[in-house]
């Protein structure tokens, strides 16, 4: 009974279709996805700041002071700013930033999944982070 039967190999177009064709499909998903996030960063990378110097000549010419008298005033702020950060862990710059100082705690090393794979991951210490966060009146302005 069982080797009276005959077992053919079907075509690819014929076969029925496998859990793979979904999995395809996702990928292609997460790759466009990640192109369109790769477009967006290049644009802002596109965007210049403005640099040290040209902010003083703005400065200087809002305030009519000259330029050599603005870029102290810029490195005082930013060395008050420093030692405020350092010492108080935050610091405000009315209606522009709010700075302030976060604490990350210390890793275990060991195994965690990272993108459906196991990764071995070594141990860190605890750290300290600046970070920068907008007023909400320059929030309100973009």
């Amino acid at each position: 009974f069982g080797s009276s039967l005959v077992w053919l190999k079907l075509p690819a177009n014929l076969r029925k279709p496998t859990a793979m064709a979904p999995m395809k499909a996702m990928k292609s998903m997460k790759a466009m996805k990640a192109m369109k996030a790769m477009k967006a960063m290049a644009a802002m990378k596109g965007a210049k700041s403005m640099s040290k110097g040209a902010l003083a000549d703005a400065l200087a010419n809002a305030v009519d002071l000259k330029k050599s008298e603005v870029n102290k005033v810029l490195d005082a702020l930013a060395e008050i700013g420093s030692k405020e950060v350092k010492k108080a862990g935050k610091l405000t710059i009315p209606g522009l930033c709010m700075i302030k100082t976060r604490k990350k705690k210390a890793t275990k090393a060991g195994k965690r999944m990272m993108f459906g794979k196991e990764v071995k991951v070594k141990a860190k210490p605890a750290k300290t982070v600046v970070k920068a966060f907008p007023v909400a009146a320059l929030k309100k302005q973009v």
